[in-house]
């Protein structure tokens, strides 16, 4: 786990207000007893976590494909290559919506605003360990 004590109270917030704005099905579907902390999400959250990201087309339709993602410092991060469909969409539209649903007991959702980070930049070194970290033993010293 990479965050921070700040990280998980920020986490923390953004948890317990989405828990304010749930409809009434959804209440239903996931009880209080049932939501998971902050901290206990992070822990859970560890390593490789396939997500199903989904991005809008120039005529507005949703598109839906898997990435890895890491969850790092609070937030999932994927790649993707530079010319692919997918950065196209984001860099035109970056609002995303995307899921980990490894089974029936554990989902994450997360809706907000992809940006796209040069990893070699040295205010990232810290994500780009993390990540050879992860992929390496993979995909291999030639994946990065």
């Amino acid at each position: 786990m990479h965050e921070t004590d700040e990280d998980i109270a920020q986490l923390q917030m953004l948890l317990d207000e989405s828990d304010e704005r749930e409809g009434s099905h959804l209440r239903e579907v996931l009880t209080a007893e049932r939501r998971l902390s902050a901290r206990t999400t992070c822990d859970r959250l560890v390593g490789m976590r396939l997500l199903a990201l989904a991005t809008v087309s120039g005529d507005g339709r949703p598109l839906v494909g898997p990435v890895d993602g890491i969850f790092f410092r609070g937030s999932f991060h994927f790649s993707s290559s530079p010319d692919s469909l997918r950065v196209r969409h984001i860099r035109a539209r970056p609002c995303v919506n995307a899921t980990h649903l490894p089974g029936e007991e554990f989902a994450v959702t997360v809706h907000g605003v992809a940006e796209i980070l040069d990893v070699t930049a040295p205010q990232h070194a810290q994500l780009r360990e993390t990540i050879l970290n992860i992929c390496t033993p993979s995909y291999g010293k030639d994946w990065y």
